[in-house]
């Protein structure tokens, strides 16, 4: 994503899901099979347990980062290493507050790597724990979350988008391996999805890259956020 901006959930309407379908006749009820009890009973998991994973595995990347390559290309064309990891960090602060059903501002990016110098690893993980526990709090993903007024865990599936891709465009960029935390990249997909269509409009996706047949999900959901999947930076 290359910048945070209000985008409307197109499936935020209040209209039913599905259209209406012709009345039928009842069938008497199947009990299911225990396989299928347990799918169909399966709750979808927190935002906080899935953004708990998706730091796990965006910090071994960060934590890698060498001095002379935060001035390095990423697949976000606007973005250097330095000027990405800074964007993130302020996506982890704000989002916090989002959590909160507080309203931030996203006019400005703090220089948080020239702040904190040699420490901002370590104060990022604090600021991904504090995201995290914000996210858990009760109510945190009940009603409509800050100025943005989106379903709250639609927004912190933002946060959780961010996580899960920046870390791949911080690996790329620094030729680093990275492997994204199990189960954010199905919950992303969902997200990106409802809405893409909005985010292009507004310039936050570009337009989605092809993928060849058998590419993995994560290559699929990097190419529907308009990266090319094998973006090298030669």
């Amino acid at each position: 994503m290359s910048d945070r901006r209000d985008i409307p959930d197109e499936t935020h309407s209040g209209a039913p899901a599905h259209p209406a379908q012709p009345a039928r006749t009842p069938r008497p009820a199947r009990t299911p099979q225990p396989a299928q009890a347990a799918h169909a009973t399966r709750p979808a998991p927190p935002i906080s347990a899935l953004l708990d994973v998706a730091a796990g595995a965006a910090l071994p990347v960060l934590r890698e980062v060498r001095d002379d390559q935060l001035g390095w290309p990423t697949p976000c064309a606007e973005y250097d290493v330095r000027a990405l990891l800074n964007h993130l960090f302020q996506v982890v602060v704000a989002f916090r507050s989002l959590a909160a059903k507080k309203d931030v501002d996203f006019s400005s990016t703090p220089d948080r790597l020239g702040e904190y110098g040699a420490q901002w690893p370590d104060r990022f993980a604090d600021a991904s724990a504090q995201l995290v526990e914000a996210w858990a709090a009760p109510g945190a993903e009940d009603g409509l979350s800050g100025g943005m007024q989106l379903p709250a865990r639609t927004v912190g599936a933002m946060v959780l988008l961010d996580l899960t891709v920046h870390a791949w465009d911080l690996a790329r960029a620094t030729g680093r391996p990275y492997t994204p935390a199990e189960g954010c990249v199905a919950e992303l997909r969902t997200l990106v999805a409802q809405m893409a269509p909005t985010a292009r409009k507004m310039n936050v996706f570009a337009e989605p890259a092809p993928v060849p047949p058998g590419a993995s999900d994560l290559e699929v959901l990097l190419a529907e956020t308009g990266r090319d999947p094998h973006w090298t930076a030669g």
